[in-house]
């Protein structure tokens, strides 16, 4: 049985930071698991403690191989003659990869509402975004196809940061989109980058399509980015994974990564890798299972007033608060005042984010039912307080 982790003690310092403090707020916005971790993690880590000595390790093929086999056994994806690489992280992967495929002043697609991340490191890359923005109709999110190709087009756009599944709207992109997009971008040159660090976590009867299995067909250029911190909640302890085709590529990621000394071995980190892809299987299945019971929970119980965008993938539920006609500070005060929940502002991941907050399933169902109870209570109060302000007048 999965049971709660204390938030307050996860992220309290970054609720005072982001909420305005953290007295009786519900922690619902970090995209990290609010639940014990898988035990066979936990003990690997206690075995490695125990051993006494920390000094360097060597990383065996056995490491990344438990990834491979679990990628074969859960997606059909096998590594053939993929390269893989290590990276401290994801972020650390997109910003290599943006140093070795683009230079200064190029310009990259990203497709908001998205991790806020990208931009970031976009600029923080002296490179220009290009927004493809994503489109909302009653059917949930779609990919603006046509403005892609205008965008990919020109000639100082040379890369593309794709996510999949997408963080925050969470679509899970169907091999047909895929398709369209690899198209797109082998016609244009445009190099894509894949971040696919919430493949395993797919909902119902959506299944995670590699972008390299499209990408090969249409002869785009690609880099895929995995690993174990979403699935298994390990991004305090795990590396990730680069993984390409592209031999000229693989050769540059592994130049900059030595030269800035980015593949050192963190021994805890080994044993975290390798028992999470060979050992924890079940408690996964039990933890995506909870997700999807809190995401028909979350479906049907909230209020009128608040929109859900269906839920295909990752543990991060999209909320529609525009029927409440809140300006984008209005709304992060009532969420934190009023509902008291510290959910993450949707402005964060974009402007087209504003009107909305993402908030994470990935937590027991009593946590998920008690913020549902918060915001009827919030939204009933506001209701009531706007009757009486009619009322006087």
């Amino acid at each position: 049985m999965l049971i709660s982790k204390n938030s307050q003690s996860i992220d309290g310092p970054s609720l005072k930071r982001h909420f305005g403090g953290g007295q009786n707020l519900l922690s619902l916005w970090i995209a990290e698991p609010y639940v014990e971790l898988a035990p066979e993690i936990v003990a690997a880590l206690g075995e490695r403690a125990g051993q006494g000595w920390y000094g360097y390790e060597t990383r065996t093929h056995h490491v990344v191989g438990s990834f491979w086999q679990w990628m074969s056994t859960r997606h059909n994806w096998q590594g053939g003659t993929n390269r893989t690489l290590i990276s401290p992280s994801v972020g650390t992967s997109i910003g290599v990869l943006l140093q070795t495929i683009t230079n200064q002043g190029d310009r990259v697609i990203l497709q908001p509402p998205v991790f806020t991340d990208f931009k970031t490191l976009v600029n923080a890359n002296d490179r220009q975004v290009v927004r493809n923005i994503l489109v909302l109709g009653e059917d949930g999110y779609k990919l603006d196809l046509e403005d892609l190709e205008k965008k990919a087009a020109d000639p100082a756009t040379r890369a593309l940061i794709l996510c999949n599944p997408h963080n925050p709207v969470g679509r899970v992109w169907t091999p047909t989109e895929l398709s369209e997009v690899a198209t797109i971008c082998a016609n244009n040159s445009v190099f894509v980058i894949a971040d696919e660090i919430h493949a395993d976590i797919t909902l119902e009867a959506h299944r995670f399509t590699p972008f390299a299995t499209v990408a090969n067909q249409a002869g785009a250029r690609w880099a895929a980015l995995h690993g174990p911190i979403k699935t298994f909640g390990l991004a305090g302890v795990c590396d990730t994974l680069m993984i390409t085709d592209d031999d000229e590529i693989a050769e540059r990621f592994q130049s900059v990564s030595s030269q800035l000394h980015l593949t050192r071995n963190n021994v805890f980190g080994l044993a975290a890798f390798e028992a999470a892809y060979t050992q924890a299987g079940p408690w996964f299945d039990e933890f995506r299972a909870l997700v999807e019971h809190n995401a028909a929970l979350l479906r049907h119980g909230l209020p009128e007033e608040v929109g859900l965008i269906e839920l295909e993938g990752t543990y991060l539920a999209w909320l529609d608060f525009r029927a409440l006609g809140l300006e984008v500070p209005e709304l992060a005060n009532w969420l934190a005042l009023s509902a008291r929940l510290a959910l993450s502002p949707g402005h964060w991941f974009g402007r087209e984010g504003a009107g909305f907050a993402r908030m994470t399933l990935a937590a027991p169902t009593e946590q998920v039912a008690d913020a549902l109870e918060r915001l009827h209570r919030a939204i009933a109060t506001r209701q009531r307080s706007d009757r009486e302000e009619h009322d006087e007048l």
